[in-house]
């Protein structure tokens, strides 16, 4: 539960705060007025919809140059990075292994690399175009699922081989038990009940739940990771976190 408002995303260039709909068109405007020559893309980030929607996002500019493993780097430090764990991007139509099957095959020493997954050495201006889709997979236990989407392709160098434009400013979820103050931990053990807590609230029930108390309450980010095995937040851009 939120606070009611409209989710916003805050523009790197100009400080403003647009919807997320109305960022895209604006951040292409600032980007149409870069002059650098070079080959660039526009890129959203949310979660895969086949793993079920959410209202986190993020806008990224990525330098024709720029690698795969660049902005796998960056979708770890924002959003995702809590143990270490194996990533792949690949496109939707291809299929991962089921988990089961990827360690099975680790643990019998053989390939884990499938047929789909793109390799992360490969350049941005390799094999991106407008209207691209990709899939990306952190994790391949407790995965956190995202969907990449090219929306615009500029003859223009980016500033930085990936660069974060705008993200969706801080969900404002309330509290599930009292409902009036924002939540600031989650129980990640607790289903099918109240599981965000304000700090009050969090004492009351770490006294009724005692795996909350011992290990279970991890701390409200802004993350699609949020209460996901170890992850407790971002390492950049942590004033939106």
């Amino acid at each position: 539960m939120t606070k009611g408002k409209s989710i916003t995303g805050r523009c790197v260039f100009c400080e403003k705060s647009f919807s997320k709909a109305s960022l895209v068109k604006h951040l292409n405007t600032h980007l149409n007025q870069k002059t650098a020559s070079g080959k660039s893309f526009h890129i959203k980030v949310e979660t895969n919809p086949r793993w079920g929607r959410s209202s986190y996002f993020l806008m990224l500019w990525v330098d024709g140059n720029a690698t795969l493993q660049k902005i796998d780097t960056l979708l770890r430090q924002l959003w995702l990075e809590c143990c270490g764990h194996l990533s792949a991007f690949r496109l939707p139509r291809n299929k991962r292994k089921s988990p089961a099957d990827f360690f099975t095959d680790m643990l019998a020493g053989k390939p884990t690399f499938d047929k789909g997954d793109i390799a992360m050495n490969r350049k941005a201006k390799d094999m991106m175009h407008k209207e691209l889709i990709l899939e990306y997979d952190y994790d391949f236990g407790s995965t956190t699922s995202l969907q990449l989407t090219v929306i615009e392709e500029f003859n223009v160098q980016a500033e930085e081989p990936v660069m974060l434009l705008s993200r969706n400013e801080p969900l404002g979820i309330l509290c599930e038990s009292c409902g009036k103050t924002l939540a600031v931990q989650v129980c990640t053990v607790c289903v099918n009940t109240e599981i965000m807590f304000c700090a009050a609230c969090a004492k009351k029930h770490a006294k009724t739940c005692i795996d909350f108390a011992d290990y279970a309450a991890m701390p409200v980010v802004n993350s699609p990771r949020m209460g996901v095995c170890d992850y407790t937040g971002g390492q950049v851009d942590k004033e939106r976190d």
